[in-house]
């Protein structure tokens, strides 16, 4: 006779805490069940005043997947930054691998789930900007909403440790049903004004943008990727729900995302995949080489065709479909690669696009292609190293989780990670956006600070900022 679902729940806690006392360790438990709900940014808010600093959103641009994450049940941190990648993943092994599930078992983005990322370099010197963060974060949620394919599923975590009783079960059920489904004001926070909006030292990042470039002309360094700053002010506290809805409107074909820690919030629409890895099958993205969109389709079509054929750009693409390629044959049994390049065009930019395949080897991780992938060269440069210690030393903006891997990865090995670039870190009523380019050998300080400005405006015009022309 089938038992009711409240009752599998009871029974699986009960093995899981019982897991707990065996092993002498905190054990997950998870229940994962089908539910009716189109509005992931619904459950989102709902979370506003009770998990404030303990949310997460990610769609993909196909919206196959759309995860939510409410609270906290666990947080991981790597505490050595030098294997950070493999301090996470063990960490999260030991978790799913003791893990105790109950409901729907079987589909991919629920259940136990990691979600979080790494800074762009762990070496770089802290300014306290990014301090919520630090230079890993990943928690696993105390609810999640999951809508893959068209099909909700709603998933409920818990940590059980040794000394935990069955009312664990009543609190649980009590506090998920204390917000599932609230009904919040839908003007959230209301209009927020814009009192300031400044460039952080532009005449300076174009004089490095000078020196990087004779830099590149006398030694080894083939391309330095730079990044600058631009700074916003609000009247009010930034509703990163409202930033969500604006994003998802407006930029439809980015991966959309979101990433609390404390009171801050780590948010945009980067239109680029690190990797995806959905069984033995891996996918990335090769994305360099950019221009702004025309004003009308004519002008459209011509800028495109430019971008198509000009060296400066094709060059700085085939960099990374190098990198990007040479990585994947060491960790895949087949690689496939195109001939040439596409355009990629979202709202506000155009890009030179290559999607990148291949089939993994046997017991090759995600968290081991996130290492080896990261930064590529359309984030850091080439010589890998090289780049990123240059970048360290000349830049002077702390990057943090700005063009560091974030995302997600499930109990079965399944996940994706994307590019933290078009992007924004809300503190309160203020908000530093970050936005760079690749630096090559007939690069130009003015045309590459044109580019930085047309690639904030995503995040610009999610947040109400001025746009640049």
């Amino acid at each position: 006779m089938a038992i009711s679902e409240e009752t599998e729940q009871f029974q699986g806690l009960a093995s899981a805490i019982q897991k707990a006392k065996d092993l002498n360790d905190q054990v997950l438990f998870s229940h994962i069940k089908k539910i009716k709900c189109n509005n992931p940014l619904s459950f989102y808010q709902a979370g506003r005043e009770r998990y404030a600093g303990e949310r997460f959103f990610w769609e993909d641009p196909a919206k196959e997947i759309t995860i939510t994450g409410l609270g906290n049940v666990k947080k991981l941190k790597a505490a050595s930054n030098a294997e950070r990648y493999r301090e996470v993943e063990k960490s999260w092994i030991k978790l799913q691998n003791n893990a105790v599930k109950t409901g729907v078992t079987d589909v991919e983005a629920t259940g136990p789930l990691l979600f979080g990322g790494f800074s762009f370099d762990y070496e770089t010197d802290s300014t306290l900007l990014w301090n919520q963060f630090g230079d890993n974060l990943f928690y696993i949620p105390a609810f999640m909403l999951s809508i893959v394919g068209k099909q909700a599923y709603l998933t409920t975590n818990l940590l059980c440790s040794p000394d935990d009783s069955e009312k664990l079960f009543i609190d649980m059920i009590n506090e998920r049903e204390a917000f599932l489904f609230e009904s919040l004001d839908g003007n959230g926070l209301g209009a927020n004004s814009l009192v300031m909006q400044r460039e952080v030292e532009p005449e300076e990042w174009k004089r490095t943008v000078a020196e990087a470039v004779q830099e590149i002309k006398t030694t080894d360094l083939d391309k330095i990727v730079l990044a600058r700053e631009l700074r916003l002010g609000f009247e009010r506290s930034i509703d990163s729900g409202k930033v969500l809805e604006q994003l998802i409107t407006e930029q439809p074909l980015s991966y959309i995302f979101s990433l609390e820690a404390g009171g801050d919030c780590f948010v945009g629409a980067t239109p680029e995949r690190l990797i995806k890895k959905q069984g033995n099958e891996v996918f990335s993205t090769c994305l360099a080489g950019s221009m702004g969109r025309g004003k009308d389709e004519q002008e459209d079509v011509c800028l495109g065709e430019e971008l198509l054929h000009d060296q400066k750009n094709l060059q700085e693409h085939q960099y990374v479909v190098s990198m990007i390629s040479n990585a994947f044959d060491s960790v895949c049994e087949k690689v496939m690669v195109p001939a040439g390049p596409t355009l990629m065009k979202n709202r506000h930019i155009q890009h030179l696009y290559t999607p990148v395949r291949g089939i993994s080897k046997e017991g090759v991780t995600i968290f081991e292609f996130v290492e080896n992938l990261h930064p590529t060269p359309a984030m850091g440069g080439l010589p890998k190293e090289k780049a990123v210690v240059r970048i360290r030393e000349i830049e002077g903006l702390e990057r943090g989780f700005y063009a560091g891997p974030l995302g997600w990865v499930d109990t079965y090995g399944n996940g994706e990670f994307a590019v933290g670039i078009r992007s924004a870190l809300i503190q309160n009523n203020e908000a530093s956006l970050f936005a760079g380019c690749g630096v090559v050998e007939d690069s130009t300080p003015e045309s590459e600070y044109q580019e930085t400005g047309i690639k904030f405006n995503p995040m610009l015009s999610a947040l109400g900022g001025n746009l640049n022309e």
